[in-house]
């Protein structure tokens, strides 16, 4: 058995790894690559049993990958895309994970994987179910985020974007804290949070925090250029970039 993990994010990578060898309790021989270029030369040149495979990759979605390279190999999509996509998803039959996702969760998802494989009924990704996919991922990008899908030991909580008061990047994960003080773990990246909200309510003051307008109580000036805003539900002031305090000034008067 060979496997071909497409992932961007070197700790999903991992994960997928140790769950990977946990399932099938061995180290389970694969291939790794971060970018739609990457996979394309590894698909041309090489025979898998199935695909591990984020969304979106360094240079792209991994839809434009399956749509140029023709592949009847099953692939198990990992993304943190919802609503819309995973609507798409379960229409057309294709095993997804959702993440940030859990040990059982991957478990399901390769047994769905070797059930549909062994009865010979599992759906090859053809031209029209990739391009009804990245339809349903033009719509989700094109409609402001809503809420985000949570998963915490007791189950999955549902966070309204418009509770949101701060988002911190910690890593390739990002923290969410609401107006009550409450933090949540959003397993995506901090840019790929901020093109998903409202550009009118949410502005990225520096390199590692975007702010929710609703929920600034106080600004002050700071020293090289700055600002100190105080945040609903946070004990630490934030502060803008120097880069940025021009641009926030505008859009705090827009």
């Amino acid at each position: 058995m060979k496997i071909l993990i497409l992932e961007d994010e070197i700790p999903a990578y991992q994960k997928l790894v140790l769950y990977l060898n946990n399932f099938f309790q061995d180290e389970i021989p694969h291939d790794w690559a971060r970018s739609i270029v990457d996979g394309e030369e590894l698909l041309k040149e090489n025979k898998y049993d199935f695909i591990l495979s984020d969304i979106q990759l360094l240079d792209g979605i991994s839809f434009d990958l399956f749509d140029d390279v023709s592949t009847d190999i099953p692939i198990i999509f990992c993304s943190a895309h919802d609503e819309y996509l995973f609507k798409a998803f379960n229409t057309n039959g294709i095993a997804y994970i959702l993440k940030p996702y859990s040990k059982s969760d991957f478990n399901k998802a390769i047994e769905k994987y070797q059930a549909l494989f062994n009865q010979g009924i599992y759906n090859k990704l053809n031209h029209e179910t990739l391009t009804n996919l990245k339809t349903a991922l033009k719509e989700e990008n094109t409609v402001f985020k809503k809420r985000f899908v949570i998963k915490k030991t007791k189950g999955i909580q549902l966070l309204n974007v418009s509770d949101i008061s701060l988002i911190v990047a910690s890593g390739d994960f990002c923290v969410a804290t609401d107006l009550k003080g409450k933090k949540h773990t959003i397993s995506q990246t901090l840019g790929a949070i901020f093109q998903q909200l409202n550009p009118d309510k949410f502005f990225k003051i520096n390199r590692s925090e975007i702010i929710n307008i609703d929920f600034i109580e106080n600004i002050e000036s700071h020293f090289k250029n700055r600002l100190l805003l105080k945040i609903t539900g946070n004990k630490e002031k934030a502060m803008t970039s120097s880069s940025t305090t021009a641009e926030f000034r505008k859009w705090l008067e827009q």
